[in-house]
């Protein structure tokens, strides 16, 4: 997770980027469609309600979108515009897409029909289950008209989405039919609330500007050493001043699940939990001569449990979503030279819980799963950070656990292979191209969108260099990282200006991660026609 520590050294290596991954494909001229490639800036169609396409219309070229579309079969035919007489329909037994069809009615400014039959110049939305893949969707352009659909409520969505930017980019969507479909099932941001403080406004204005690139999670780590940023009725007393009411969080939640985003939190522990044991300071750690450990749970009092226990099933309620972070990253006890000298306490408990072969690394890697154990009964997936998971040893980090990937400049930080070999699930937050840091401690540096565009794909876990594609199964996506190490280097409204670029790039990046169509410089013009930016 979020650098905490010594001079950290860069990667030196830079990766390629995949082949190129849009398709081409021309249908016949006597044919409604066929396919092309990437080009500049379209020329508006005349009419949402023209006659049928004919051989004196020119083939049409690709929606310009952020991410590109994966594939577009061209058409000779005049497109689609919103016009006066437009408006969005649902589908005959797609009504839950209404909050759909409504958003979008409103962002392009037509009218919102519902349930009936649509007509020329009409966008209807539809459901078709069972046909295509997850938050896939196909959208075509035929007769002055425009048809979304999908096998899910998400994938129909993400249609809205393309649409939507066709329009800002070039005021029509061009003739044809789209087929997309994502790379990778995770694909996000992860914001740190506990060091910075961000208000409900500025975390809903990332939530709209995330579903526009079609990123479906944020990550919330709401509790570190700095402070706990989410009311609390179980311990109110390790709740920080400046912090967000649970009522403002169902708030978000609510944003977030109509926009087909999923809030993934985390209260780290047994380490950055300096906010927690301010309140509680019977159960920080201490070393052998008696000195505290900062942030640290003594994870051999049973009462450091219980207590995050109960945070972890009051929290667990608040959040409905699929995923619970258990953090498990820079437990200090573990980053000394001789841990079982310096915490003989943690020595003794993993012995006599696990025998006279385990270590103190065992103990903190039951603790995990003792933590994983909470949250699965409450419909929980549970994630920790890879510096979490160790090797050898007594006792084994549970197989389901999710890691998430950040580290690999710390010293002695397992290589990403390792955890593939041993057929674990890893999501990418390569800290040498996806971390945010403010105030750039450690020889941070703020990331640049072009070059998380030009040499970062998920398969890059660890500095520069992919690991081999035999792994990419496994590997579920990323998110683009924020955190807040020196909060006051940045007001949020520069973070917000400062991550608009690197997020764009990411979110292309982890829809298709071939290389793209688009140059750089070509990438950041249409991010500012579409965003209506300089």
């Amino acid at each position: 997770m979020s650098p905490s520590r010594g001079a950290l050294v860069a990667g030196a290596l830079l990766t390629a980027a995949a082949a190129a991954t849009i398709a081409v494909v021309v249908w016949p001229e006597s044919s409604d469609s066929g396919l092309a490639g990437e080009s500049g800036s379209r020329t508006p169609s005349r009419s949402s309600a023209a006659p049928s396409p004919t051989r004196s219309y020119p083939l049409s070229t690709p929606p310009r979108t952020i991410p590109a579309v994966r594939e577009h079969i061209a058409a000779r035919g005049p497109g689609w515009q919103p016009g006066p007489a437009a408006g969005v329909v649902i589908a005959d037994g797609s009504g839950t897409l209404a909050d759909e069809g409504q958003l979008l009615a409103e962002e392009l400014k037509i009218h919102y029909r519902g349930d009936v039959p649509a007509r020329a110049g009409d966008v209807e939305l539809a459901l078709t289950p069972g046909k295509g893949t997850p938050e896939s969707y196909t959208l075509r352009t035929h007769d002055g008209r425009v048809t979304i659909s999908g096998p899910d409520q998400a994938g129909v969505f993400y249609g809205t989405r393309t649409l939507k930017q066709s329009v800002r980019a070039d005021g029509d969507m061009p003739e044809g039919e789209v087929r997309d479909r994502p790379d990778r099932p995770q694909r996000g941001l992860n914001l740190d609330i506990a060091r910075k403080y961000y208000t409900v406004a500025w975390i809903e204005d990332r939530l709209r500007e995330m579903a526009d690139l079609k990123l479906n999670q944020l990550g919330l780590h709401f509790s570190d050493d700095q402070a706990f940023r989410i009311q609390s009725d179980t311990h109110p007393e390790v709740v920080s001043p400046q912090h967000l009411t649970k009522a403002e969080v169902r708030q978000i939640l609510g944003l977030a699940g109509r926009l087909h985003i999923e809030v993934v939190p985390e209260i780290d522990s047994p380490g950055h939990l300096g906010a927690v044991l301010r309140a509680h300071p019977d159960l920080q750690l201490r070393n052998v001569s008696g000195v505290r450990s900062t942030g640290s749970l003594d994870i051999s009092d049973p009462g450091a449990a219980k207590l995050i226990d109960e945070l972890l099933g009051e929290f667990t309620e608040l959040f409905g979503g699929r995923y619970w972070h258990l953090g498990a990253d820079e437990y200090r006890a573990l980053m000394v030279k001789d841990p079982a000298a310096s915490y003989p306490q943690l020595q003794r408990a993993a012995q006599q819980k696990y025998g006279p072969q385990a270590g103190i690394k065992d103990l903190a890697t039951g603790w995990l799963n003792d933590r994983a154990a909470v949250v699965r009964p409450h419909g929980k997936q549970p994630k920790a950070w890879n510096d979490g998971f160790f090797r050898d040893g007594v006792v084994h980090a549970d197989k389901d656990i999710e890691v998430e990937y950040w580290t690999g400049k710390e010293y002695g930080a397992r290589l990403p292979e390792e955890y593939l070999a041993e057929g674990r699930r890893v999501v990418n937050l390569n800290d040498e191209f996806l971390y945010y840091v403010l105030g750039q401690p450690n020889n941070f540096v703020y990331p640049t969108g072009k070059r998380i565009y030009e040499q970062w794909t998920p398969l890059v876990l660890r500095g520069t260099q992919p690991v081999p594609a035999r792994y990419s199964g496994q590997i579920l996506g990323g998110r683009f990282a924020v955190w807040g190490d020196l909060p006051n280097a940045q007001t949020p409204a520069q973070v917000a200006q400062g991550i608009r670029m690197p997020l764009r790039a990411t979110a292309q990046k982890l829809w298709d991660p071939g290389k793209p169509a688009l140059s750089w410089d070509q990438f950041r013009a249409l991010a500012a026609r579409i965003d209506g930016v300089g």
